[in-house]
């Protein structure tokens, strides 16, 4: 097949705007897996990227390079190229509705669509009506909360006195990761939480959620729409903050935990009960007592990077399989361990960049951009066992370190 591969960050999304590096250290990441499985597929893949990257497109295998300089080129070269490919596939955040609506476009393209469809993106994205559906269908959700950000702080914190019970987390409704996330220990921290609400969303509606206690961990899928298999369950690093940006930091896969077999089930109920199709990422947290379904995300996600090396299968061509023929792949057998970690560590030069990007386990380098102030990269360790992962993990982050700050 000849499949145009569209992801958000590195693809031209941000075009004219300064790029955010976190997000573009996950979204390379992502787009660099997902080319190469691919194209060890035997697929040919095209691919939008950002012109300030385009230098630096030596680390992506794919077929073909469309380059973008402006804000509104992405969403007409998506519809310029897919004359000529078989199918769009789409890895882009949920804020403000940027996945459903690139989705929607693929889909008008009359092409193979890889994602799930646009009206069950729109169900699971929106959290508050996410929420809601779960609650009234018996699944266990942490107790939630809508507010809107012109309500008062006065208003937000009697709604919260009369209904919650401190701390609990503030979320934007159509937030991707851990944007625009704080966690508020008292009223006092309600007005910065607030804040970052607007300042990582427009939409002004947002959910104060009751923080449970427990392991934050994810489940990889894959689903025809009908069907659905759980792929692992991954560990979750995540940062909680008040006045700093909350943080997803990185994970490792698998991850071995005394509720796995259920939290992999319940992942699955989740997914066919909100008719979902293509790769998803289900949002745990793993109590000592219950389990709680946090987030659903109908995209490829960050974990994705750890996945491909511990499955016994290509599964970029399972995701095919799945949505095209709808076969479902079989359980995986596990094959080692991979742990994944974002750092942050100052700009290479152009002159040291190269030599940084080809270092076993960067798998997204820190980028020399004119309009960052500091870079960010994506890091991977694989081994026998969690230790051997973590040892190659350490490894891979000290010879960038080595290089970058000699």
């Amino acid at each position: 097949m000849k499949i145009l591969v569209y992801e958000h960050v590195s693809g031209g999304g941000y075009a004219e705007q300064p790029l955010p590096v976190e997000g573009l250290s996950e979204g390379f990441a992502m787009l660099r897996c997902a080319v190469a499985d691919f194209r060890a597929a035997g697929h040919q893949v095209t691919i939008l990227l950002d012109s300030r990257l385009f230098k630096f497109n030596f680390l992506l295998e794919a077929n073909y390079t469309s380059q973008v300089l402006y804000a509104d080129e992405p969403k007409k070269l998506l519809m310029n190229l897919a004359k000529n490919i078989d199918a769009v596939y789409v890895i882009a955040p949920e804020t403000g509705q940027t996945l459903q609506l690139y989705v929607q476009l693929g889909e008008e393209t009359g092409k193979i669509s890889l994602n799930s469809p646009s009206h069950t993106i729109a169900k699971a994205a929106d959290k508050d009506t996410l929420y809601c559906d779960l609650q009234k269908s018996g699944y266990s959700t942490p107790k939630t909360l809508p507010l809107n950000v012109a309500n008062s702080t006065t208003h937000i914190a009697q709604v919260l006195k009369a209904h919650l019970t401190y701390p609990v987390i503030f979320k934007p409704v159509d937030g991707a990761g851990c944007s625009g996330i704080s966690l508020i220990e008292n009223a006092a921290d309600i007005t910065c939480g607030v804040a970052k609400i607007k300042a990582n969303s427009t939409n002004p509606r947002f959910i104060a959620q009751e923080k449970i206690e427990g392991e934050s961990a994810s489940v990889s899928l894959l689903s025809n729409g009908k069907k659905a298999t759980a792929l692992t369950l991954n560990r979750q690093q995540i940062t909680l903050s008040k006045g700093a940006d909350s943080c997803y930091a990185g994970g490792g896969i698998p991850f071995e935990h005394p509720k796995k077999k259920e939290a992999l089930a319940l992942a699955e109920r989740v997914v066919e009960f909100l008719g979902l199709r293509g790769y998803v990422g289900v949002d745990l947290i793993l109590g000592s007592e219950m389990l709680f379904v946090l987030d659903v995300n109908v995209r490829l996600t960050t974990s994705y990077v750890g996945l491909r090396q511990v499955v016994d299968f290509n599964v970029a061509q399972a995701l095919i399989d799945t949505v095209v023929t709808g076969q479902l792949p079989k359980k995986p057998s596990i094959l080692g361990v991979a742990c994944f970690s974002k750092t942050c560590i100052a700009q290479p030069t152009s002159g040291t960049y190269r030599r940084v990007a080809k270092l076993a386990g960067v798998v997204a380098p820190p980028f020399p951009l004119s309009d960052c102030t500091q870079g960010v990269a994506l890091i991977m360790g694989y081994g026998d066992s969690l230790q051997d992962a973590h040892a190659r993990l350490e490894e891979a982050k000290n010879a960038l370190h080595n290089i970058i700050n000699p």
